[in-house]
Formats: C-alpha cells, sequence, structure tokens
C-alpha cells in the first residue's frame, strides 16, 4: 500500500446501495465535538465495542480536518490541548472565518498509516475534540497507551474492526448492486 498499515481480505460479491446519503451518513457518524461517552455508544448502536472504537479513530493517522471541526478546541474550548500545539494551528485557522482551510489530523507522520496518531494523544496534539477525548484520563486510556507503544496490536486491532465494521447491515437478495466496479454505480 502506499500510505504502509494493515491490509485484509475483503469478501467478493457484496450487494452496495445504489445512491449515497450524506444525512444518513452524517446521522450515524459521531461528531468532531463528541465525548468519549457518545462515541462509545454511536459505535455500539452498530456493535463495535471500545477497542474497535479506538483502533478505528486511528485512521485520523492520514487525512485532514477543516478548521470549523476544531476551531473551539484551540481556542480554549478545550483545556486537555498542548498550548504550542494549539498556537501552530491558528496561523491557518483564525477564530472567525477560514472554515474550510485544512490541518493535518496527524501532524507527525501525515502521509503514513501507522500508529503516531496514539502517539499525539499522548502528548495531547488529538487535532479534534473527538480524539483527544480518548486519552483524557479516561477508560481508553490504556488502549491508547497500548497502541501508541505496539504498532502490531493497533494494525492487528484496526483489521479487526475494519472486518467488523464491513459486516454491519449488509444489503441481500435483490438490495442493492453487486458492482462491476467497487467506486461507481453499475450502468
Amino acid at each position: 500500500m502506499q500510505l504502509g498499515g494493515p491490509s485484509w481480505t475483503v469478501p467478493l460479491g457484496r450487494r452496495d446501495s445504489t445512491t449515497a446519503s450524506a444525512s444518513l451518513a452524517n446521522s450515524d457518524l459521531p461528531g468532531p465535538g463528541s465525548s468519549r461517552s457518545q462515541l462509545e455508544a454511536a459505535f455500539l448502536k452498530k456493535n463495535l465495542n471500545t477497542v474497535d472504537m479506538v483502533a478505528l479513530s486511528g485512521a485520523h493517522t492520514i487525512g485532514k480536518a477543516q478548521c470549523s471541526n476544531f476551531r473551539n478546541r484551540i481556542y480554549g474550548g478545550d483545556t486537555n490541548i498542548n498550548t504550542a500545539f494549539a498556537t501552530s494551528l491558528k496561523a491557518n485557522c483564525p477564530q472567525s472565518g477560514g472554515n474550510s482551510n485544512l490541518a493535518n489530523l496527524d501532524t507527525t507522520t501525515p502521509n503514513a498509516f501507522d500508529n503516531a496518531y496514539y502517539t499525539n494523544l499522548l502528548s495531547q496534539k488529538g487535532l479534534l475534540h473527538s480524539d483527544q477525548v480518548l486519552f483524557n484520563n479516561d477508560t481508553t486510556d490504556n488502549t491508547v497507551r497500548n497502541f501508541a507503544s505496539n504498532a502490531a496490536a493497533f494494525s492487528s486491532a484496526f483489521t479487526t474492526a475494519m472486518i467488523k465494521m464491513g459486516n454491519i447491515a449488509p444489503l441481500t437478495g435483490t438490495q442493492g448492486q453487486i458492482r462491476l466496479s467497487c467506486s461507481k454505480v453499475n450502468s
């Protein structure tokens, strides 16, 4: 893989929807301001446990977030943020405006799928509130510590969680379609 990270076998023949719904997706995905308990509840609704939740959050080792999703965190909304980290983010995310300005979710290794995301959390450098709550003197701290110090444990847990997530509410019978190309609806 170009970015590194684990791999797993994806079963062929899965039926996919022929339509997409942003509102449905957003109603199921916890937001960037979610608390740890809100995250756990959202994942549990999909039969994903706390370790799955912490492992899947590790996908934030790549990607970016818009300023509007972390502005409150860097301007005094959270106390569990590294001061120098918050200051560095303010240059590209002003208190007003710049809503769509981007910052890397993982500032250490933004182009590698690795366990640096968890190391960042140990240093209070989680970009989103929903990231940092995973390491904030609570029940998920030990899992974050484990993944920060053991890349193989993270990779294994991430793979397990991805397989579980891939099996959430599959379409059956005549629902959806088996796509000829995964990235587009059959014509």
